[in-house]
């Protein structure tokens, strides 16, 4: 009898799901069959036993590791994230590497827990006709541990295509513009807008952007936003930026990473038309951003990350202020309002991806745990939990983003 890992929790939570051609694992980890963590507080073997697990996930998929086209890593530990994406490589033995992202986190949603990974697969994807691959500099000083494999930058795999995240380092392991984060925003924008254009495509392509960022205020998150915003033209992607407490190299303060498709049509690289629905009682930004809430394409709904703002508004005013209960029930409320415009609701979820403000450990984890469940009325979809010690504001304690089946 084969006993599958899940989280210590008595929620039933499914470990992966496909929407259209995309397989979704969420924060996997080094879990058994009981939900205990194997190698408590030890990265090297957490990430071994976490690989095994998605090997697992992905299998109940028809999915293998050679299947994967973008990984994103949360970790817990003192070391520098080209470590981890050097371990993570030495699992995944075939070329082209896919998309490695990395966040160092100074929480994790359990107990022992040093890493968490969540993963998206495409089968078969290696044997496409159209596989493109964008590269990405090694900082010297780690170029051994890499044992002359190339690092990914940007990968498309068909029309799907992904980009990891990225902050202002350069070529050499410096960071540029150390400390202002208005600059360095350009500065990773035009790496990915390079990347993209390597892979026949361009801004307009993308389908989400995830940020992270220092900053705790509304005056430290808007010069940001207005320099990733100026780099889309509208409509743009669902985007999702949240704070971080720490970044490698010294001196970087924000990291931004995107996904996008783009379709083949004989021998042009086209732009594919996508569904957008954006109901009125669904908040708008303070600031006049050219990002979208929800979009349907290729039967994949892909979703901006939703706070609990002011409904049928745009001034950022934040409901039940400091109530996480209260704030992730209104939240989720969000979502299910944009799902509905495509004929969906949570259940149709295949990711999940929920920030939190964490101040009770994994208590806390399970309080979300039980509100999230009851949200999605049944088993949870795959999902990551990355708590934190602070979100954007005191007043702010969520966001959720996700993909679902069209």
């Amino acid at each position: 009898m084969v006993h599958i890992w899940r989280w210590p929790t008595d929620r039933v939570h499914h470990l992966s799901g496909s929407a259209a051609n995309l397989t979704f694992v969420g924060g996997a980890g080094d879990f058994d069959d009981g939900g205990t963590v194997r190698s408590p507080d030890d990265l090297e073997a957490q990430i071994e036993g976490t690989f095994s697990n998605i090997a697992d996930a992905l299998a109940a998929e028809s999915c293998s590791l050679a299947d994967i086209v973008r990984i994103k890593a949360y970790f817990t530990a003192d070391c520098d994230d080209w470590h981890v994406i050097a371990r993570i490589a030495a699992l995944l033995p075939d070329d082209p590497l896919p998309c490695i992202s990395t966040v160092p986190e100074p929480l994790q949603p359990f107990t022992g827990q040093t890493i968490q990974i969540q993963v998206i697969a495409q089968r078969g994807w290696r044997d496409h006709a159209d596989v493109r691959v964008a590269t990405r500099p090694v900082p010297p000083s780690w170029a051994d541990a890499f044992g002359g494999r190339s690092v990914t930058a940007g990968l498309r795999a068909g029309e799907f295509i992904t980009l990891s995240n990225r902050t202002a380092e350069e070529a050499d392991g410096t960071v540029a513009s150390p400390g202002e984060g208005v600059a360095q925003s350009h500065k990773i924008m035009g790496f990915h807008e390079a990347t993209l254009s390597e892979l026949g495509a361009g801004m307009q392509d993308c389908v989400k952007m995830e940020g992270h960022f220092f900053g705790t205020t509304r005056e430290d998150w808007a010069p940001l936003a207005l320099a990733r915003a100026s780099h889309f033209a509208e409509p743009g992607p669902p985007a999702t930026v949240v704070p971080c407490q720490r970044l490698n190299p010294d001196g970087a303060v924000t990291k931004i990473d995107m996904m996008a498709m783009r379709q083949k049509r004989n021998t042009y690289d086209k732009y594919i038309p996508r569904e957008d629905f954006w109901p009125d009682r669904v908040w708008d930004w303070p600031l006049n951003l050219p990002y979208r809430q929800a979009i349907k394409l290729r039967d994949m709904i892909w979703l901006g990350g939703q706070v609990p703002s002011e409904p049928f508004a745009n001034t950022g005013k934040r409901m039940m202020p400091g109530n996480l209960a209260g704030q992730t029930r209104l939240t989720m409320s969000v979502v299910e309002d944009l799902l509905r415009g495509f004929n969906r609701r949570p259940a149709d979820l295949k990711l999940m991806v929920c920030y939190y403000t964490c101040s009770n450990g994994e208590a806390t984890t399970h309080q979300m745990l039980d509100i999230l469940a009851q949200c999605v009325g049944g088993a949870l979809p795959p999902t990551t939990l990355v708590p934190k010690p602070m979100m954007h504001t005191p007043d702010n304690t969520v966001e959720i983003w996700g993909v679902a089946q069209g």
